[in-house]
């Protein structure tokens, strides 16, 4: 009955993005309003860039004097600063006859500096759109109320309803799995999310509504195999140890609403039930270096395992580049019941802060206090963080992006904390329909070995590469096909319950993508 019940509810999702996209398709094709006669475009191929000064005003630079057999010039258009074009995505050589007439856009109301003209042609990025939270490109905004790069990319379907802006985005992946070694085991399983987000302007700000589903719960209550990984339960008896665990049918329902109290600043508010809390960087299916991975991270429940908090309010300050925000929230990570919602009170705190100093850089660093976190074992936790993301356009039609990030999270032990760290990097380059990605981390982990409270940390790690080939089948619709290999180190104390030193792991998948 639940299998039916999310099949449903995914089917008409699904089946309303093309219709979304459809409509914004036709938004965009409406007939312009009749302008005067413009004057025949120039052919960019033959100027030459190098002696042109781009930053000039429009009204400083001579106008050439009509020929005498031309009619009178048409009446002056506005001219486009050149200095904030991205000359490297323009196309110098197309024939001024397949220019667009004047009139046809608003370009006044473009921002260039922030297009990224190499993603146009699949969907629409929310470069040109301001934030939810604050007044800044919608881009900087990630999971939660965390902050990546303002280059980063943010694609979607979306559509202007009244004053309602609406945007859907999805991901379905069936993977097929393979870990070897004594711990290891095969699985084909679904994963992915479907997203929905709705806003509109509200007194000097946003109102902004979002929600996110997966099928995760359809792989079942044991998850997938993934060497090295470990946290929460199946039965609610035992730890998952060498699994992932499925994530909750719904990941985020939640409302903000912020209000701009200067050119750059602003104040908001964040409840999620679930939510995701002030704590560590954008969750991993959210970051760009990452996001086209379907294997989660050995290092999730350092970093961040919260993205799925029942029960979270948030309030926060932006301050141009800069942002400072509290969340309470509860702390209790989701039992073995993935299809419900939870409630419990709000009886921990998170601290964040972040800073953007350039487009291409995002940084953070945060602080929890988790009240008795883990269902199968007693104690409050201490974790922090700190992250660097960095996403940029490196040549035309390449796109590069990385994370940098440590967690560590200390366990309380009766009198004593009990400190371990996570450290990851994970990096992709896109070109075109490919997307090639890795990761490699380090844990310090204490749940490898069954039947021990808070024993030993054994430090481990794990290495993995992987590539997805996207083909474009619908205006919004695209299909991938990929594969990953990973390589786990094992200290010689674990080698007898793995196996090997190196036990390996690989993935192969197919997906589809709406955006």
């Amino acid at each position: 009955m639940k299998t039916k019940i999310f099949l449903t509810v995914s089917a008409i999702a699904l089946a309303s993005l093309p219709a979304a996209a459809a409509a914004q398709h036709q938004n965009h094709s409406a007939p312009p309003a009749e302008q005067p006669a413009a004057e025949p475009a120039a052919d960019h191929g033959q100027m030459d860039h190098s002696q042109m000064d781009h930053g000039q005003p429009a009204a400083e630079q001579p106008a050439p004097a009509p020929a005498p057999s031309e009619p009178a010039p048409a009446a002056e258009q506005p001219a486009m600063d050149h200095g904030q074009m991205d000359q490297s995505q323009m196309n110098h050589s197309q024939p001024a006859a397949e220019q667009p007439q004047a009139g046809q856009m608003d370009h006044s109301q473009m921002d260039h500096g922030q297009m990224d003209h190499s993603q146009m042609a699949g969907g629409h990025d929310m470069a040109g759109h301001k934030g939810a939270l604050g007044p800044y490109p919608m881009n900087r905004e990630a999971s939660g109320t965390a902050w990546q790069p303002d280059l980063s990319e943010h694609m979607g379907v979306m559509r202007q309803a009244g004053d309602w802006m609406l945007m859907g985005h999805g991901v379905l992946n069936v993977v097929g799995d393979h870990q070897s070694g004594r711990r290891g085991d095969d699985k084909l399983f679904l994963s992915g999310m479907l997203m929905g987000m709705a806003q509109r302007p509200i007194g000097n700000g946003t109102v902004q509504f979002k929600g996110m589903l997966s099928p995760d719960p359809l792989m079942g209550k044991s998850g997938y195999p993934l060497l090295l990984a470990s946290g929460e339960t199946a039965n609610g008896v035992d730890l998952l140890i060498d699994r992932q665990h499925p994530h909750d049918f719904f990941m985020e329902l939640s409302a903000s609403v912020s209000q701009n109290i200067g050119t750059n600043s602003s104040v908001f508010l964040y409840g999620g039930l679930p939510g995701e809390p002030a704590f560590g960087p954008p969750a991993f299916m959210h970051r760009e270096a990452i996001m086209d991975s379907p294997e989660a991270p050995i290092s999730h429940h350092w970093l961040d395992s919260t993205h799925i908090s029942f029960g979270v309010l948030t309030a926060g300050l932006v301050l141009d580049k800069a942002k400072i925000e509290i969340s309470r929230f509860n702390g209790r990570e989701p039992d073995q019941y993935r299809w419900n919602i939870e409630t419990a009170p709000l009886d921990s705190t998170a601290v964040r802060l972040s800073y953007n100093p350039t487009p291409s850089i995002a940084l953070q660093g945060s602080w929890g206090y988790f009240k008795e976190p883990e269902q199968l074992e007693e104690g409050d936790q201490r974790r922090f963080s700190a992250s660097a993301l960095w996403a940029d356009q490196i040549a035309p039609e390449w796109k590069a992006a990385a994370t940098l990030a440590w967690g560590r999270k200390g366990i309380q032990d009766h009198d004593e904390w009990l400190y371990d760290d996570a450290f990851v990097a994970e990096g992709s380059l896109k070109h075109r329909g490919w997307t090639f990605f890795g990761r490699g981390e380090i844990t310090e982990n204490r749940e490898l070995v069954e039947d021990e409270h808070h024993g030993e940390a054994y430090r481990v790690g794990k290495a993995s590469i992987g590539a997805v080939r996207d083909f474009r089948i619908a205006e919004n619709v695209s299909f991938g096909a990929g594969a990953l290999v990973s390589v786990n180190f094992v200290p010689g104390d674990l080698k007898p319950l793995y196996g090997s030193s190196n036990p390996v792991g690989a993935m192969g998948f197919v997906r589809l993508k709406l955006d």
